[in-house]
């Protein structure tokens, strides 16, 4: 008896000393905060009083703030009063500025991506490039905030924003009139049998563009429709919500992402509601470096299901979500990531990006001007008859082939005929259909490769998507 008391009073005594050490842990936890907080009062004071220009206290402490949250990784921030309520305009659809999504990288403000229309996609801003300063005043020491208040102001405003970019021998100027920005999230256009899908940006528009979209699109087309393109290259990003709702609007059901936050219990997980708004179709989504946060939730959750083909280059690779706090009114508000995002397979896709499934890099395509008429075995003299078709169709295709000089050759000798004139009535008419046929294939070939030239990873998915088409069709026959 006496030895389990002893026992015991020995747990108690441990227990009492673990928990004691705990605390002293914690006081000094405090003790050590205490000190660095009267370490930034202190230096707080010097500048009051020292430094060579007065400045203002609300200046510093904002400064101070916002330098403790840039400092945790790139997309953490403060928003003054003016500033925070510049970001919920933008969310609406609706803001002032140059029209450029912007990270910090290295010292240096790199561009996400330009939004479509605007100032900086006119001037020919482009995903990738570094400014390295604005109106000749150098970047490099400057918070992502600074730089971006010095891209805003009074639109009709000129902005000389130096660029420096991957294969450019030497940075160079561009010049940037400012204004106030309008986007159109969803943009959508017939092409072919083919629906195209731009989405530009994810806002409080997205979701009901892209359904007036496709409801216009099937309209349009009928049950002639042959696939989805949906195009989020140089998409930066936005609504978290909205990413959810355009992928829940081409899959029947499964989780769409899911984000985790440093509590181990801190999961939250958002499905698809069931309802593929183009019953099946193909879809093929574009993406490139300039594809960031909501786009990559999109693009990742269709390439785990394999609802979509992804093809481009590899996305930007920005796997994390931040949480915007009001601190009260008149007080702003903080931008702090408080989480990471995984796509329906696991996957983080942070500092990595989503690979495409097909690697198409942008090219610049040229017509090919071809000389002379085109020879095949129709053209070529004591050929073998086509024995599908009537000898007399397969001699007049053959004429159509021969080479100049021979058709000239040939038309003369037929020139010489009898034939009566009901006779020559129908060849006229037999020609002119050829010669529609043939002029509307040859228009049908010039705008595929004036696309290509255009763009050429658009006219590459636009022919996936035939491809696939055709397969699928042929499979069902």
């Amino acid at each position: 008896m006496r030895k389990s008391l002893l026992r015991l009073g020995v747990v108690v005594v441990v227990g009492m000393s673990v928990a004691g050490i705990h605390q002293n842990a914690k006081a000094v936890d405090r003790s050590d905060t205490y000190r660095q907080l009267n370490l930034f009062s202190d230096v707080f004071a010097r500048i009051r009083s020292n430094y060579v220009e007065e400045v203002e206290d609300k200046e510093m402490i904002e400064a101070a703030i916002n330098g403790m949250l840039t400092s945790l990784d790139p997309h953490s921030s403060f928003l003054n009063a003016e500033r925070y309520e510049d970001m919920q305009v933008q969310t609406k659809g609706e803001f002032g500025g140059l029209g450029i999504e912007v990270t910090m990288e290295n010292g240096l403000v790199k561009v996400i991506s330009p939004i479509d229309d605007t100032p900086a996609f006119d001037a020919g801003i482009e995903a990738g490039d570094f400014i390295t300063a604005l109106d000749g005043e150098a970047i490099q020491g400057m918070t992502l905030s600074e730089a971006v208040d010095l891209m805003r102001g009074k639109p009709g405003t000129t902005l000389t924003v130096t660029v420096a970019r991957k294969g450019a021998p030497a940075r160079f100027d561009v010049d940037i009139v400012r204004d106030i920005i309008k986007i159109r999230s969803v943009r959508h256009r017939q092409e072919g049998n083919t629906a195209y899908i731009r989405i530009t940006t994810f806002n409080e528009q997205t979701e009901p563009g892209l359904k007036k979209a496709i409801d216009e699109l099937t309209e349009e087309i009928g049950e002639d429709m042959n696939g989805v393109i949906l195009d989020l290259r140089s998409n930066p990003g936005g609504l978290l919500d909205q990413a959810v709702a355009v992928a829940d609007a081409f899959l029947e059901q499964g989780e769409i992402v899911q984000t985790r936050g440093r509590d181990p219990q801190d999961v939250q997980r958002y499905h698809a509601r069931g309802g593929d708004l183009v019953n099946g179709l193909p879809i093929i989504v574009l993406i490139n470096g300039g594809s960031a946060s909501a786009s990559e939730i999109v693009a990742g959750a269709l390439q785990d299901y394999n609802r979509a083909l992804i093809v481009g280059t590899k996305s930007f690779g920005k796997g994390s979500v931040q949480t915007i706090i009001p601190l009260g009114r008149e007080k702003g508000a903080m931008r702090l990531t408080t989480a990471r995002y995984f796509t329906p397979s696991g996957r983080s896709i942070q500092a990595e990006g989503i690979e495409p499934d097909l690697l198409v890099e942008p090219a610049k395509i040229e017509k090919y001007d071809r000389v002379g008429t085109r020879r095949s075995e129709a053209s070529l003299r004591g050929h073998l008859d086509n024995p599908n078709g009537d000898e007399e169709d397969a001699g007049e295709e053959a004429e159509e082939e021969l080479p100049p000089a021979r058709k000239k050759e040939e038309d003369a000798k037929g020139d010489d005929g009898g034939d009566d004139g009901s006779d020559e009535e129908a060849d006229a008419e037999n020609d002119d259909d050829a010669e529609e046929t043939a002029d509307k294939d040859e228009a049908d070939a010039e705008s595929s490769t004036d696309k290509a030239i255009k763009d050429y990873q658009l006219a590459y998915a636009l022919d996936l998507i035939k491809g696939i088409s055709i397969m699928q069709n042929r499979s069902i026959e």
